[in-house]
C-alpha cells in the first residue's frame, strides 16, 4: 500500500497536497458542463490529489468507444469545496461532481439540483447492486439515491502498538470493559495508553461516534441528523458521554493531547515509538506507518475493531469513518444516458485494479477478486470483510451533517473532551446543529 490512502481523510483534515490542479479560472472557462456544454461532452469535476491517476484512467478509458466525451476537470483539494459550492448553480456547474455523501450533498438535494439516480438504476440495475449496501447507501437521501460510489472506503480501526501491548501484559480488547483495563495497566507501565490528535480534532470525534453506535445503536444519530433535538438529550445519549468521560477522566489519552496532531506525523510517532499503547483512527493509519515507520508497521503495528458495549443497542460490527467518496449529477445535465455508462466503469474490473495499486479499497461486489494481488492482502482483506458484514455503516459526524456544522462539532467534542463543556453543555452544543 501507498501512502495516497491518506488523502481521502484529508480532504476535510487539511485539504492537502495536489498532484493535477486545473485553474479556478480555467474551470469557470471550461464550457460550462451541464447547463451550456458542448452537445458532445460533459464535464466531470473532481477533487485534486494523487487519485487522479485513476479518474484520468477512467475517463480515458470511457473516452475510447463513447461519442460524448467526458472531461476531467480537478481543483485543487483545499479550495474544491469553495469551488463546487461557487459554481453549482452557475452555467459553469459540472455535469457530474466528487463528493462524500450525506450532508456533504444535503444542500444541493434540498435546492433540486442534483438528479435522483433511480431512473438510471432501474435500466441498469448493476449500478447499485455491484456495490456493497452498506456504503451505497450514505449517498441515499429520502429515500432516493443520488451518488455512485468512485473511490475506496475507510473505516475507522483501533490500532496498537504490539510490542508495547505484550510489555503490558495486554490483549487488544474486544469489550469497553477489558479497554479500561487495558489503560490501567498501560499506565502503569508510564505509557500514554492512547494516542489521540486532538490538535486535529476529527480525531477526537471518532471516539464520540463510536460510543454513540455501541450504546445506543446507529437510530439516535440517524434521528438526530433528521431533525429530532431530543435524541441527544436520551438517556442513551448521557450514558455514552458518561462512559467516554470515564475513559478521558482515567488518563487514557494523557493530558497535552490537544497538543498533538495526526496531521503533522505527531500522534502516528506516539503509536509507532512505543509511547502509546493504541491510536483509533482511519484505515490510512496503515499506510501513514508504512511511510513514517516501516519497520513498526512491518512488525508491530496491529489493527481490530472498535471494543462492544455490554447491553448496549449497537452491533459489535457497526463500522465509522468515511464510508466512500461518491459521484453526483446534476439534475440539469444534458447527458444522463452518457453518464449512466461512465458510471458503470466504477465497479469494472479496471477500476478495482486500478484503485487497489493505490492503496484504496474500492467498494464493489467484485474487489474480492483481486485483493490477494495487492501489497497488503491480509490488511485488505481484513477491512472488505469489516465492511461487508457491516450492519450499519456510519458516516463521520462532520460529513454526515451539512458543512457549516463541521466546526461546531469539532468544537463541542474538543470542549467535552477538555473540559470546557460537560454533558449538558455538549447536548446542548449538538442540539443547536443544522439538521437535514
Amino acid at each position: 500500500m501507498k501512502t495516497r490512502v491518506r488523502f481521502a481523510r484529508f480532504t476535510r483534515a487539511v485539504a492537502g497536497g495536489t498532484a493535477l490542479v486545473l485553474g479556478l479560472g480555467a474551470l469557470a472557462a471550461c464550457g460550462g458542463g451541464s447547463s451550456s456544454g458542448s452537445a458532445d461532452e460533459f464535464h466531470v469535476l473532481v477533487y485534486g490529489d494523487a487519485a487522479n491517476k485513476v479518474e484520468k484512467q477512467i475517463v480515458a478509458t470511457f473516452n475510447k468507444t463513447s461519442k460524448v466525451k467526458a472531461v476531467l476537470d480537478t481543483v485543487p483539494g483545499a479550495d474544491y469545496q469553495q469551488k463546487l459550492q461557487t459554481v453549482i448553480n452557475t452555467p459553469q456547474a459540472p455535469d457530474v461532481f466528487f463528493n462524500w455523501g450525506g450532508g456533504s450533498i444535503q444542500p444541493f438535494v434540498k435546492a433540486d439540483l442534483l438528479l435522483p439516480l433511480d431512473d438510471l438504476i432501474k435500466k441498469d440495475p448493476g449500478l447499485k447492486s455491484n456495490f456493497l449496501p452498506s456504503v451505497f447507501n450514505t449517498a441515499v437521501i429520502d429515500g432516493k439515491a443520488y451518488g455512485v460510489p468512485m473511490r475506496g472506503t475507510q473505516p475507522v480501526l483501533l490500532f496498537n502498538n504490539s510490542k508495547v501491548l505484550t510489555d503490558a501484559g495486554v490483549q487488544p480488547p474486544k469489550t469497553w470493559d477489558e479497554l479500561l483495563t487495558a489503560v490501567k495497566k498501560l499506565k502503569a507501565k508510564g505509557v500514554t495508553p492512547i494516542a489521540l490528535g486532538g490538535g486535529d480534532k476529527w480525531p477526537t470525534q471518532m471516539w464520540f461516534e463510536y460510543l454513540y453506535d455501541r450504546v445506543a445503536g446507529p437510530d439516535l444519530f440517524q434521528k438526530a441528523l433528521s431533525g429530532d433535538k431530543s435524541a441527544w438529550a436520551s438517556a442513551d445519549s448521557k450514558k455514552a458521554l458518561s462512559m467516554l468521560k470515564e475513559l478521558i477522566d482515567a488518563g487514557a489519552f494523557g493530558s497535552n493531547y490537544d497538543s498533538v496532531k495526526f496531521t503533522d506525523g505527531g500522534s502516528p510517532a506516539l503509536l509507532a515509538g512505543g509511547k502509546a499503547g493504541f491510536e483509533l483512527m482511519g484505515s490510512w493509519e496503515y499506510s501513514t506507518q508504512q511511510d513514517a515507520s516501516p519497520d513498526f508497521a512491518k512488525n508491530d503495528l496491529g489493527y481490530t475493531a472498535f471494543p462492544a458495549v455490554t447491553g448496549g443497542k449497537g452491533e459489535a460490527d457497526d463500522l465509522v469513518g468515511n464510508t466512500n467518496n461518491f459521484y453526483s449529477v446534476r439534475k440539469s445535465t444534458k447527458h444522463a444516458d452518457d453518464i449512466a455508462k461512465f458510471l458503470k466503469l466504477m465497479y469494472s474490473d479496471e477500476f478495482v485494479k486500478a484503485q487497489l495499486a493505490l492503496g484504496n479499497l474500492p467498494t464493489t461486489t467484485n474487489t474480492d477478486a483481486f485483493l490477494n494481488s495487492a501489497d497488503n492482502p491480509e490488511y485488505l482483506k481484513y477491512q472488505f470483510d469489516l465492511v461487508d458484514k457491516a450492519p450499519a455503516f456510519q458516516l463521520s459526524w462532520d460529513q454526515a451533517y451539512p458543512p457549516a456544522d463541521m466546526e461546531p462539532i469539532y468544537v463541542a467534542v474538543q470542549g467535552f473532551f477538555n473540559g470546557q463543556l460537560d454533558a449538558d453543555g455538549f447536548i446542548k452544543a449538538m442540539q443547536a446543529l443544522t439538521t437535514a
